[in-house]
């Protein structure tokens, strides 16, 4: 396993130990890791850090960083190495911090008053800062290039119900395809769907769905006159108006609809699921090819910061 020594030793001698606690208290794991994985990759790292291969002969150079190694710690690294670059950079735009002195006082005469002397400490020089940020962006430069190289020939099968659907695709692209996924089963999952009250064909003419045509009655009012008492040979006869609904027509509805019918939608979401799962599957496949240690940053900065 090719891994710079400096990055181990420094960033992660706190999770090797973590990982040795967990494989004696089991009930107090904190790495989001089975406990089998938390003890193997305790002792990748810890054998890493002290260039010991696991079977106990050869060289470093006989071991080999899988590309999922290098982007668990590659994170870490590129947190550490900006935040002192961060520091650095705002330590170098103040002079107070990059200035100093020192003065003593010599009275004229020889019996004449004293004071102390006073000074001021630089605290930063433009030498040690370009070392240290030679320093620590080296350690990025050289991490990532690990990581971009192995890129190129990192490549997986996508393989669905036994066959190859995807065939040697690279791990960034499997990157990719898994979080367009995610996004297209949001999509599909929010899709209104058929209403499941009435019943649907397909129209042939517009593509559509449709309902068989449906009548409903229009009704207006009138007015009628109605005979409350006959005539009577002294009194005519009383009559009343009154307002009654009589059918006038009628509505034929038929109802269009390009929602999408519920049962193909649970098809869908479960084609995505299946590819997300092989792409997925696919992508660990692709991140567990071997890596070969680079070092580029130490020539990047001899030529940037170099006499």
């Amino acid at each position: 396993m090719i891994v710079h020594r400096a990055i181990v030793t420094r960033r992660f001698t706190a999770g090797v130990l973590l990982a040795r606690a967990q494989c004696r208290a089991p009930s107090a794991l904190v790495f989001p890791l089975n406990l089998g994985h938390s003890c193997k990759l305790a002792a990748t790292l810890w054998r890493a850090a002290h260039e010991v291969p696991a079977d106990g002969r050869g060289t470093r150079q006989d071991l080999m960083a899988k590309l999922n190694q290098i982007l668990a710690i590659e994170k870490g690294i590129k947190t550490r190495v900006y935040a002192e670059f961060t520091e650095l950079h705002q330590a170098t735009q103040k002079p107070a911090l990059m200035n100093g002195f020192h003065k003593a006082y010599q009275p004229r005469d020889e019996d004449g008053e004293t004071y102390p002397p006073e000074s001021q400490k630089v605290q930063h020089s433009a030498v040690e800062v370009l070392e240290r940020v030679a320093s620590a962006l080296t350690e990025l430069f050289d991490i990532t290039a690990t990581k971009d190289w192995a890129n190129c020939t990192a490549k997986a099968d996508v393989v669905i119900d036994g066959r190859v659907l995807l065939k040697e695709v690279p791990a960034t692209y499997l990157l990719f395809l898994e979080k367009q996924l995610g996004d297209l089963h949001t999509f599909i999952a929010k899709m209104a769907e058929l209403d499941p009250g009435s019943d649907w064909s397909v129209d042939p003419s517009t593509a559509l769905f449709k309902t068989e045509p449906q009548a409903t009655q229009r009704t207006k009012k009138v007015q009628r006159p109605i005979v409350l008492y006959d005539a009577t040979e002294h009194h005519p006869a009383q009559t009343q108006l009154i307002t009654e609904d009589v059918i006038a027509g009628q509505w034929v509805t038929i109802k269009y609809s390009g929602a999408i019918p519920a049962p193909r939608k649970k098809q869908l979401l479960g084609r995505i699921d299946k590819l997300s799962n092989a792409v997925k599957f696919a992508r660990e496949q692709a991140n567990a090819a071997e890596t070969t240690d680079k070092k580029l940053g130490r020539e990047v900065f001899d030529y940037l910061f170099g006499t």
